[in-house]
């Protein structure tokens, strides 16, 4: 064998997995086909039980301070969640980018070993093994392992060789995020619902603003070249009547409201965790969170059985547990997206549920 696991993706997900399995002694590999890392923002900040996970592995000190939040919101409702006595409280405005660096380096200072530029073309899984084929930059070779962790997100490449069942919704509209520099613009922390859609707008290091637009234009058809963003601006400015064309572009991007759910989290000797198994709207900062406690639920439990601890029934957990927070993950954010990105016909909806929150804060 040449590991105990084999991890395909270099995000969070895969990161932190490879941690936590090293941190037990359990051998892995991680292959990313990327040659580096994206250095892109994309998820901000960490939820409540994301902070309880980095504090129980001594992993929060390496991110330096970060800005504690009492505030949030449901599909731009307000939320107090400083009458929650003793909880954990969310850290926001942490990029992505930063994420990946510092757990990478906590990976990579436990024994881990990650490639990049390492593209998995094929497994074949066996009763006690799974071999995997990989092309990188010397050429194409194989690996072996006990299992096999697609962290390889939303188009994941082992879901899809794998054959999981991957139902859910079409996507009936889009979405834009942009970080850039050179603006001047309102916080809209938890966004503004205009009458042509929604947009918000949070501060980040280095003069960079991250925006996030839509507007309510029906089914939008599938991209067949990336987003760019002149077609941002252009939105902001029918939206808003403000000219941001003279910003600087750091990273724009397009999603939309996809909702889908795999079957079963794992087939056989073959794992899904993150976004390889679930897709949704990206509502509340929850994708990139619910991502890592699915590495972090998985990690220990492949590394127990790994190593002998516990018995391989132990395994079949994984999936009872997390896929019923992948369930309740694809409820949130529809529910979300209806409150934030409809139009005055849930107006009464969101009066309703503002209404009960305030009762909720004790107001």
């Amino acid at each position: 064998m040449d590991a105990d696991v084999i991890i395909v993706g270099a995000g969070p997900a895969g990161l932190l997995l490879a941690g936590e399995l090293r941190l037990a002694g359990t051998t892995a590999i991680t292959l990313e086909k990327r040659g580096k890392p994206s250095g892109e923002s994309r998820g901000l900040g960490f939820t409540a039980r994301t902070m309880e996970i980095f504090r129980q592995r001594d992993i929060l000190k390496r991110f330096g301070e970060v800005t504690l939040s009492e505030r949030g919101h449901f599909g731009g409702i307000p939320i107090d969640f400083s009458v929650l006595d003793g909880a954990e409280m969310a850290a926001k405005s942490v990029p992505q980018s930063h994420t990946e660096r510092v757990l990478e380096d906590w990976a990579l200072e436990l024994g881990s070993e990650i490639r990049r530029g390492h593209e998995v073309t094929g497994f074949t899984e066996f009763a006690n093994h799974v071999e995997v084929s990989v092309s990188g930059p010397q050429g194409a070779y194989k690996l072996q392992a006990s299992y096999l962790v697609g962290a390889d997100g939303g188009r994941s490449t082992i879901r899809k060789l794998g054959s999981f069942p991957f139902p859910g919704t079409e996507s009936t509209m889009e979405m834009f995020l942009a970080d850039v520099q050179g603006l001047d613009l309102e916080p809209r922390m938890i966004g503004e619902i205009l009458p042509g859609g929604m947009v918000m707008v949070g501060h980040l290091p280095n003069d960079v603003t991250r925006l996030i637009v839509c507007e309510r234009r029906g089914t939008p058809p599938k991209r067949t070249v990336p987003l760019e963003f002149q077609e941002v601006s252009q939105a902001w400015k029918r939206l808003t009547g403000v000219d941001i064309s003279h910003g600087k572009p750091i990273w724009v991007s397009a999603f939309g409201n996809a909702t889908r759910l795999v079957d079963m989290y794992s087939k056989g000797r073959v794992f899904l965790t993150g976004d390889s198994a679930h897709i949704h709207l990206p509502a509340g900062g929850q994708g990139m969170n619910v991502s890592l406690q699915d590495a972090m639920n998985l990690g220990w439990k492949l590394a127990a059985v790994c190593s002998g601890k516990a018995p391989l029934t132990l395994l079949e957990s994984y999936n009872s547990e997390r896929r019923p927070v992948g369930e309740r993950l694809m409820l949130n954010t529809q529910a979300q997206g209806l409150l934030f990105l409809s139009g005055p016909e849930i107006q009464p909806l969101r009066e309703l549920i503002r209404e009960l929150t305030q009762i909720f804060h004790g107001d």
